[in-house]
């Protein structure tokens, strides 16, 4: 899989090229973890991308200003998903199942750092995310960038992201991957876990990284 990955990564074209390559590559992490082996084959649940050449780091700044990068929080597993404050169903699912996951860790969970990562640059400011993000979780950080340092992070983590114009409040929805990225206290990717994963899966799984 992380050699299919690493093709479709080197193909280039349009945006809408761009944006199909990324759906491509959403697609085909969602396949292989429907075929994946089963938990007692590998260990895991999730799907084990573990030497994957990519999602490697970031620089962005969290909810309280301060310049981030992947390797400041080297030392605890890292549990990163992106997503945007306004989406309606699959970010706030996900990080109540983030939420939790944690408790579900009792102890452990203080050696677990969740992030998540806006899409949304234009809407979600620090302020907003400073509200959003440690409602879930007082421990979970939010991420934001430019919209020049979100287009760099989801190349690197290969995150699919369109823009969809509606005609509600909200102007704007956005579509975009679903999973989430699991490291290991060394900052190696390891995991990528699929959307509605149930948080005494996901636990069991940090706890097989701790």
């Amino acid at each position: 899989m992380i050699e299919s990955i690493q093709y479709l990564n080197q193909l280039c074209g349009s945006p809408e090229m761009m944006k199909f390559k990324y759906f491509l590559i959403t697609l085909l992490i969602i396949l292989v973890a429907a075929c994946k082996p089963t938990a007692d084959q590998t260990g895991f649940s999730a799907t084990d991308i573990s030497g994957a050449d990519f999602a490697k780091t970031f620089n962005l700044t969290d909810h309280t200003g301060k310049p981030r990068t992947l390797e400041n929080f080297k030392g605890k597993i890292v549990a990163l998903f992106f997503g945007y404050t306004h989406c309606p169903d699959v970010c706030p699912t996900t990080m109540t199942d983030l939420k939790q996951s944690m408790k579900l860790l009792g102890d452990d969970a203080n050696e677990v750092q969740v992030l998540f990562i806006t899409l949304d640059p234009e809407r979600d400011t620090q302020e907003l995310l400073a509200q959003y993000v440690p409602n879930f979780d007082s421990r979970f950080v939010g991420l934001y960038g430019t919209s020049e340092q979100t287009a760099a992070v989801t190349k690197e983590f290969k995150i699919f992201a369109s823009k969809v114009e509606n005609s509600g409040k909200s102007g704007y929805t956005i579509d975009h991957s679903a999973g989430l990225y699991l490291y290991d206290k060394s900052g190696k990717i390891r995991l990528y876990v699929d959307y509605g994963t149930k948080p005494e899966v996901l636990a069991a799984d940090i706890k097989k990284l701790l």
